[in-house]
């Protein structure tokens, strides 16, 4: 079950590259130490450290058994995040546009930098979709709601590797949909 984000500090502390980088490879991987964490992410162990210690203060993660000091594993308290609640207030709003912001261009990053890289099959398959249409709010959401319903729908094979087919990699599906101003 994924935590819901209102406290506009713990989304400030989220938007931050190695703390997304952190919270990432702790979700994917597992428990990690900041050392380990620190080898992934080309930081420092004492860098990794400081910002576990930042997201266990917004309890987003917290230590896991097996280790003491500087060995010490730091591990998910719940899977995935979700923020912009409907009632949210300004600073809470602020902070979510703001934490929006950062994930859409790490993710844009991302994509383009994995599109450069694929070949092959998995050239051909890594696709961009765009397209424009005249909706009501209700189908807007409609449709958000059947595409988080298909794209979601792979999420049990992160817990879970038995689930991943031969042959599957690490995608990252990405969706959005919004009313727009087309300039002139």
């Amino acid at each position: 079950m994924s935590r819901e984000l209102r406290d506009p500090r713990a989304l400030t502390a989220v938007a931050h590259p190695v703390r997304l980088g952190i919270l990432e490879l702790l979700t994917l991987e597992g428990a990690m130490t900041a050392t380990q964490l620190a080898d992934r992410l080309d930081e420092t162990p004492a860098n990794c450290s400081w910002h576990l210690r930042k997201l266990a203060e917004h309890d987003l993660i917290e230590e896991a058994e097996g280790g003491r000091g500087r060995q010490r594993p730091w591990q998910m308290r719940r899977i995935g995040l979700t923020w912009g609640a409907e009632d949210a207030g300004p600073e809470e709003r602020r902070a979510g546009d703001a934490l929006s912001r950062v994930m859409l261009q790490r993710w844009t990053d991302r994509f383009l930098d994995a599109a450069e890289r694929a070949e092959g099959e998995w050239r051909e398959a890594a696709t961009v979709t765009q397209t424009m249409g005249y909706l009501t709010a209700a189908e807007l959401e409609e449709v958000n709601r059947r595409v988080q319903e298909v794209i979601r729908g792979f999420e049990e094979r992160i817990e879970d590797p038995g689930r991943r087919p031969e042959g599957s990699r690490l995608v990252e599906l990405v969706a959005f949909a919004a009313p727009i101003e087309v300039a002139p």
